[in-house]
């Protein structure tokens, strides 16, 4: 006899035929399988650097904050993160491929948790060497890198002296502004004062 089959994608099997047995009737259950999806999504990823300007005195402790996100969530171990500086001297590298590249370094390293999508800076004990734009990189499983806006550093310079740390030309620029202020007043009052002069005069003569 002649066997018939009736294939659907979840859905039964049907046998049928003239002289076929109970056991070659037995009903199977086919399941679907969804197909897989050929395209993948674009990355999108997005690296945000805030403040844009930071400040601090020499001795302190800075962290650059450097956060990254996006649709899709990479594996940590495809994540390559860098820091480099731009100055007058050009460009210093600080972190590669997650770690300090710095020779001897002990102040500078990656503070950050990747898996929350943060890959901060942290420098310890500035100097006014550290002055700089710093830039953070990320680079995604694809290939793709993405880099922060930067953030500007300026490091104030510790005089010591009797707890005042400003640096010396904003000292010189707050007393030029006062001279000048009392040079204005003399000039201003100058007059007056001639004519209070003129008039006690008067009055003492009559």
């Amino acid at each position: 006899s002649t066997l018939l089959f009736f294939l659907f994608p979840g859905t039964d099997i049907g046998v049928s035929g003239g002289s076929a047995s109970k056991e070659d009737a037995a009903v199977t259950h086919i399941t679907a399988q969804p197909s897989l999806l050929t395209t993948t999504e674009p990355w999108n990823l997005l690296v945000t650097q805030t403040p844009a300007k930071e400040k601090a005195k020499e001795g302190e402790t800075v962290v650059l904050n450097c956060h990254f996100n996006s649709p899709r969530r990479p594996f940590l171990t495809d994540l390559v993160v860098k820091w480099y500086k731009e100055d007058e001297k050009g460009q210093t590298d600080l972190l590669e491929n997650n770690m300090t590249v710095l020779p001897n370094n002990s102040r500078v390293f990656m503070s950050g948790d990747l898996s929350q999508g943060d890959a901060s800076l942290v420098i310890l004990n500035v100097t006014t060497s550290d002055h700089g734009i710093y830039f953070c990189e990320v680079m995604l499983p694809d290939g793709k890198v993405v880099t922060g806006d930067g953030t500007k550093l300026r490091i104030r310079r510790a005089l010591g002296l009797f707890g005042i740390e400003e640096s010396i030309g904003t000292i010189i620029g707050v007393v030029a502004a006062g001279i000048g202020g009392v040079v204005v007043l003399i000039i201003v009052l100058t007059p007056q004062l001639r004519r209070c002069v003129l008039c006690m005069r008067q009055g003492s003569r009559q």
